[in-house]
Formats: structure tokens, C-alpha cells, sequence
């Protein structure tokens, strides 16, 4: 059955530049002229979003003081960046000669306990895990966080370890790891191993910081902590040049990873999660504290981000990373290094789950302390250090250095916890959080991606639930996908590429205009566009209908259509048929039609109607 609103033709009349000319029908049938007004785009913020550099000594001027000869707060960045910890721990004239502060009694307390339940609560499977990671080399460990491009990766850089297997006198022997960690500089990914290697270089030790904070390792403040069995051999018999903040292992192993997601950032969050995972590693052996752990996190994020921002370094970043993409893409024409890095199934790939990297990261962020000053506490605003916007410019080519700090800002952790609230904000950095896009909207966010460029300039996602009073600008030739229950408010402007919406309210609060490019909606039920929706001549509105409604679209606002294309398709598990009435969109008041319906696989006629637009399936092509 046809419906009586036949295909009308839309005519644009210059002088009427917020308006259109549509036909309607009048009640005899005849075809009567009707100007219905074009929405205007929603309206700019007027600002974009920034993050300033605070006004204090940046670290990345100064991190080459970190050098043992430099054994003071004020002439060693590091130890300036890790200071907080004074508010914890007096720290004495002999290793075992500090005392907890007042205030930091009862985090310290908390800190030792951490240890003594995960020591005595680990499993075997745990026990072996930490062994390799306390033997091995981090650089190797940290490349079991490639996932499925491991293998080649082994190959590729003539990476290998001596640490294959845990000897049977392994609790009598200590065992070093002879093996070339991350691989050979002179192998066929040589620039990606020498990325690793200086960013692991001069300026990276831990060695002034233990030896200027003397906190002792676990194990030595309490006997509770039952070190791995297998790792007592490892225990220094030199407490006085051993302590445990910070974890070496811990900033080590950040340090690989950090190279590592420079050159392939196509596993940018997995190679960050695996670090998190080795130095929670630690905790597990028995031979370091959380707050080790932590500040070997702090530490190495801040030295990583000095390196990669140094000018001196600018080629050798760019040889890793270019290298490391011909590698993988040689002999892969058809498919993009990101599918090579998220290739089978995730039960082969532990690191498979954006979503429990992003919990397991930030909860090994704090390891749940509590505020030590909870009462006096003002929460602040997170603060993005000098430079730091580096540690996402592979991550995000397509964005420039500010919006990269915007997004390292809106991911960061609230103030007020144990050692983490350093004056320029290394410790609230959340750069697994980071690497999933922007957390929120402040101003008018314009994105542009050039899909001839390949890669993330291509292609991307944003995984969060974006909140704010900001608008989203979609321009270029790339795709956009949105995955959170997204709430910003200013509005989503589509002017050219295509911007797709993964989740009910991908497309936030605010009203969705289609000037240009691809809306895609492959929301999981219906997709609801809070404001009003408008598309004009240049736009292209596809749905992906399945089941229980899924890709459905529903305007709480008014809709205008001024044109353009209205593409369906179906999922797989949706087989509709010859005689359905698809039920494509809904709104308050809709006005205005498509020129162009189009339906994988069949020829329908459209059902235009104040409230929304459904598509009577006639017939297949064929037929």
C-alpha cells in the first residue's frame, strides 16, 4: 500500500536564506506551496576549551637534573615532583630511621596493610606472574601488552628473555635475565627498540629517589608481608641503598610502555594497563607498597613525557613510529594496523576490554586512600603539566597540542589523595582514561580528520560519557564514533565525514544538525536526540535497524529535513520482509522530506507524517 505523501522535490528560494519551499497536500489532494523555516546550527559557545601550563617550574625544563649528584628537592626534578610524600614520611638520617608524620600515619598504616592482605591472599597463579615480572626485563614484559601483534613484535625487534620458566631452585637461586628486553637495536624495528632505550636512559633512575626518601620495602616493616618465595634470593642484603619509594620495576616498565604507545599507539591503552599490571606486580611479590608503585607511576609519566618532548629526540620518535607502521602494514594492504592490533577473539587478548583497562588503571592509580586531610580538602581542578600533551600526539594526530591537553584534563583524577597532588599535575594524570577521547565539553569542540591520512586521522572512538555544556563540530573526511551515554549540552554539528553514535544518547542533549557528511546510528536500542534535529540537502541520515528497535531514531524536538539522503540498513539478525512497515523515526513535529530514500535490498514508499517517518517495504529491486 502507497501512502498518500508522495516524493516531493525541495526547492531552496534565495530569498528567503532561513527558509525552504516544500509541497504539501492541501485536504483535495492538490499540491500547495509551504515555506517551513531552516533551524540555525546550534549555537557556538564562543570559546574553545584550554588547560593553561600552571605558573610553576615546569619538570620537562628541568629533567635532566634527575641525577644522583643532585640530592635535593629543589635541584632534582624528580624528587620536587614526589615531595608531597614528605607530607607522609619523616625521613631519617639511616635507612631504617624514618618515622610516619602525624598526618601520614594512618596512610602509611593503610599502605603496609595493602601488602600483608595481597601477599597473603595471592594465589599461585599470581606468584609465578610476579616472579617473571620482578626477573625479566620491563621492556620485554611490557610487550605482552601488544596482544595479537606481539609475536611479529618478538620477531621483528630480536626481543628474547632468559626468564622462561621458573627453575626448581628458584627459592635458593637468583636468576637474572640475560635475554636483549626490548630487542636489538639493529634489528628490523632497531628504531623502535632505541625509543624504548631512551626513554629508559640518563635521566630515569630511581636511584635518587630511594636514596633520599629512605622508606623502607614492605618486608622490612613488617612480617606479615610474605615475599614471593622464589624472590627471596632477590632481596638486597644492602637495606641501606634498597628502599622502596619509589618502585624502579614500576617506573621502568611505564617507561617501555610509554615508547611503546608513542610508536603504536593502535595499543596505546593495553601497553599502559600491562605497566599498571607490573607494578601491581610488585605489591603482589611482597617487595614493594602501593605508594611505591605510585610514585614509580608519577615519576616515569613526567620523565616520559620530558623525553618525547625534547626537541633533540623529535627525529628518533618519528624513525620509532614510522618504522614500526611499515613493519606491520608490509603485506597488509587491506587492513589497517588498528584491526592487526585488535585481531581474534578477546579470550587471546587479556587487554581486550577498554572498559576494565580504564577501571584496572585508575583504581591502581589510588589503590583506594582515603584523603588525609578529608576535612580541610578544596577539590581543584586538574591541572595538565608543560609538554604532557605529547604522550598523546600519536594517540590523537587529528587533534591539535591544546585540544590533547583538554582531553588529558577532562579524564584526570580528583585532588586531595596521598602524594599525588603535585603542583603541575603529573600524579592526577589518567592517560588510559585519556586515551578513550575527551570526558567533557566546556566550549566548542571542532574536530577535522582527514581519512586520506590513514590510521586514527581515519578512523576513531571516543569511549566515555561525555558531560558538559560544550558543542561538538564534526568536520573532514574521517569517522567519528561516539560509544558513551553521552549528556553535553551545546549541541553535535555535522559538517562533513561521517559521525557515528554507538550508544542511545551518543549525540548528548543538545540539538543534532546535519550540514554536510554521514549521521550514522548504530545505537544499541533507540537512539534519542534530546533537542531538535535538522539535515540539510548535503547530509545523510543512515540507520542501522535490528531487533526491539534497535537504530530507531527519536526526536523529542522538531525535526526539518531539507533534503538529502535517508539511508537504512539492517543487521544481521533483522530480516524484514515484502509487506513491513519500518518505523525509521520519530519526533514531535517533523518537516520536510529526504530527496533520496534509500533501503538495502528493497524499494519502499515512505510514510511522511507530523510525527516521524516510516518506510512501507513493496517490494526487493529485483522483483
Amino acid at each position: 500500500m502507497r501512502s498518500s505523501f508522495a516524493p516531493l522535490r525541495i526547492v531552496l528560494i534565495s530569498a528567503l536564506p532561513f527558509g525552504f519551499v516544500s509541497l504539501a497536500c492541501s485536504s483535495d489532494g492538490s499540491a500547495v506551496p509551504q515555506t517551513i523555516p531552516v533551524p540555525a546550527p546550534p549555537a557556538d559557545p564562543g570559546f574553545t576549551d584550554s588547560a593553561p601550563v600552571p605558573a610553576v617550574p615546569a619538570y620537562v625544563d628541568r629533567y635532566k637534573s634527575n641525577v644522583a649528584a643532585n640530592a635535593t628537592e629543589d635541584t632534582n626534578a624528580t624528587l620536587g615532583l614526589l615531595a608531597n610524600f614528605d607530607a607522609l614520611w619523616m625521613r631519617g638520617a639511616t635507612w631504617d630511621g624514618g618515622h610516619p608524620t602525624e598526618t601520614g600515619r594512618a596512610t602509611l598504616e593503610a599502605n603496609i596493610h595493602y601488602v600483608v592482605n595481597a601477599t597473603q591472599g595471592r594465589t599461585s597463579n599470581q606468584a609465578d606472574d610476579a616472579y617473571f615480572d620482578d626477573r625479566r626485563n620491563q621492556s620485554y614484559s611490557i610487550i605482552d601488552g601488544l596482544g595479537p601483534l606481539a609475536s611479529r613484535y618478538y620477531s621483528g625487534a630480536g626481543a628474547t628473555t632468559t626468564i622462561t620458566a621458573i627453575p626448581a631452585d628458584a627459592t635458593t637461586v637468583r636468576y637474572d635475565d640475560l635475554g636483549t628486553g626490548a630487542g636489538d637495536a639493529a634489528s628490523a624495528l632497531g628504531k623502535v627498540v632505541g625509543l624504548v632505550n631512551l626513554l629508559r636512559g640518563n635521566y630515569s633512575s630511581t636511584t635518587p629517589t630511594k636514596n633520599y626518601f629512605l622508606y623502607p620495602r614492605p618486608f622490612r616493616q613488617s612480617a606479615d608481608v610474605v615475599v614471593v618465595p622464589t624472590l627471596v634470593p632477590a632481596e638486597s642484603s644492602t637495606p641501606a641503598t634498597d628502599s622502596g619509594f619509589t618502585s624502579g620495576h614500576t617506573n621502568a616498565a611505564y617507561l617501555a610502555a610509554f615508547a611503546m604507545a608513542y610508536a603504536i599507539p593502535e595499543r596505546f591503552q593495553e601497553l599502559l594497563t600491562r605497566a599498571s599490571e607490573l607494578g601491581h606486580h610488585r605489591i603482589v611479590a611482597g617487595m614493594h607498597s602501593p605508594l611505591d608503585v605510585i610514585g614509580g607511576r608519577m615519576a616515569a609519566t613526567a620523565i616520559a613525557a620530558s623525553v618525547l618532548a625534547d626537541s633533540d629526540n623529535a627525529a628518533a620518535k618519528r624513525a620509532a613510529y614510522e618504522q614500526v607502521h611499515a613493519y606491520f602494514e608490509e603485506g597488509q594492504p587491506a587492513t589497517s594496523l588498528y584491526e592487526q592490533a585488535h585481531a581474534g577473539p578477546p579470550s587471546m587478548d587479556r587487554f581486550a576490554s577498554e572498559r576494565d583497562n580504564r577501571a584496572a588503571y585508575r583504581e591502581r592509580m589510588t589503590y583506594g586512600f582515603a584523603p588525609p586531610n578529608a576535612a580541610a580538602m578544596t577539590p581543584s581542578v586538574p591541572s595538565v603539566p608543560k609538554a604532557a600533551e605529547v604522550l598523546l600526539e600519536t594517540r590523537f594526530p587529528y587533534l591539535d597540542a591544546e585540544q590533547r591537553r583538554v582531553v588529558l584534563r577532562t579524564t584526570a583524577l580528583e585532588s586531595g589523595l596521598p602524594v599525588l597532588d603535585d603542583p603541575e599535575g603529573w600524579g592526577r594524570l589518567d592517560v588510559v582514561a585519556a586515551a578513550d577521547g575527551y570526558g567533557q565539553f566546556a566550549g566548542n569542540v571542532v574536530v577535522t580528520m582527514d581519512s586520506s591520512r590513514g590510521g586514527f586521522h581515519a578512523v576513531d572512538r571516543w569511549n566515555h560519557d561525555i558531560s558538559g555544556p560544550g558543542k561538538l563540530t564534526k568536520r573532514g573526511t574521517g569517522t567519528l564514533i561516539l560509544t558513551g551515554q553521552n549528556g553535553y549540552a551545546g549541541g553535535t554539528q555535522l559538517e562533513g565525514g561521517t559521525l557515528e553514535g554507538d550508544s542511545n544518547t551518543a549525540f548528548g542533549a543538545g540539538a543534532v544538525y546535519v550540514g554536510g557528511g554521514t549521521l550514522i546510528d548504530h545505537a544499541p536500542g533507540t537512539l534519542t536526540m534530546a533537542g531538535d534535529y535538522t539535515q540539510l540537502a548535503a547530509g545523510t541520515l543512515t540507520v542501522d535497524l535490528g531487533t526491539g528497535g534497535a537504530g530507531r531514531v527519536a526526536v523529542l524536538g522538531r525535526a526539518t529535513f531539507v533534503g538529502g539522503t535517508l539511508h537504512v540498513r539492517f543487521r544481521s539478525e533483522y530480516k524484514p520482509a515484502v509487506g513491513d512497515t519500518l518505523e525509521v523515526l520519530s519526533c514531535s513535529r517533523c518537516a520536510g522530506k529526504f530527496d533520496t530514500i534509500a533501503v538495502d535490498g528493497f524499494a519502499v514508499t515512505p510514510q511522511y507524517s507530523e510525527g516521524g517517518v516510516k518506510l512501507h517495504i513493496e517490494r526487493a529491486p529485483s522483483q
